[in-house]
């Protein structure tokens, strides 16, 4: 990992129409310009780590990261999946707490942290940007209670089907419509979908023999798009 303030993805993370920064004014923009720093990580490089104390606001500009929580023997729970433009653990950020879960590159990746001082003076003087915020915060718990009860309710096969489609639904498919544009080992998807790496390996053979996946290395090809939600639905 190294620092430079001059990546352009950096800038692009205020300046994105995707980011909930757009909507900022112009010396809003430049005090959060200002203030941040920019770090390029290689793949499977620490952006953070569990007990960690947050710096600032870190937002991905480039790459994919898994975030994820060691549990009991050290087996890893992956919680979240983050592409570009994302935050990633803002929640201890604006809980002024330690991070309860660690952050890896699973590609060559970019990230500027935003100053905290300077974040909430733009937060507090501008209610707009602070309800976008808290809209953002209200959704990923969403998000995190639907994933709590389907990870311990759900089937193996309902528990993958979901994880792949998770995965579609966050970085969409390659140019030919039909390869997933993320590629994780059987471990990964495995700590994504609540199971044993083995029984991952056993249910992704499964799907493809059943032709509603198709394997090549890590790359996942999906056949039968529909029957993939129907296994999902049934869970």
């Amino acid at each position: 990992m190294y620092y430079d303030n001059n990546f352009k993805d950096c800038i692009d993370c205020i300046n994105n129409e995707n980011s909930v920064f757009f909507g900022l004014s112009n010396d809003e923009k430049k005090i959060l310009s200002q203030n941040y720093t920019c770090s390029k990580y290689k793949k499977n490089e620490v952006i953070y780590k569990e007990g960690d104390k947050p710096m600032g606001l870190i937002c991905l500009s480039k790459g994919k990261v898994k975030i994820f929580k060691e549990g009991i023997g050290g087996r890893e729970q992956i919680v979240r999946m983050a592409k570009p433009v994302g935050f990633i653990g803002y929640r201890a950020l604006f809980a002024n707490e330690n991070y309860i879960s660690s952050a890896i590159s699973i590609e060559e990746s970019e990230v500027c942290v935003l100053d905290k001082a300077s974040l909430l003076k733009v937060i507090k003087n501008n209610g707009d940007f602070a309800l976008k915020l808290i809209n953002l915060l209200a959704k990923e718990l969403g998000f995190s209670n639907k994933r709590t009860v389907t990870l311990t309710q759900k089937h193996i096969r309902g528990r993958l089907a979901e994880s792949l489609l998770f995965l579609i639904d966050t970085y969409g498919y390659e140019e030919d419509n039909k390869t997933i544009k993320v590629y994780l080992s059987r471990g990964d998807l495995a700590n994504l979908s609540n199971m044993t790496t083995s029984n991952a390996i056993r249910t992704l053979s499964s799907f493809a023999s059943e032709k509603v996946i198709a394997l090549n290395g890590k790359k996942i090809i999906i056949k039968d798009l529909k029957m993939l939600q129907r296994i999902n639905r049934l869970g």
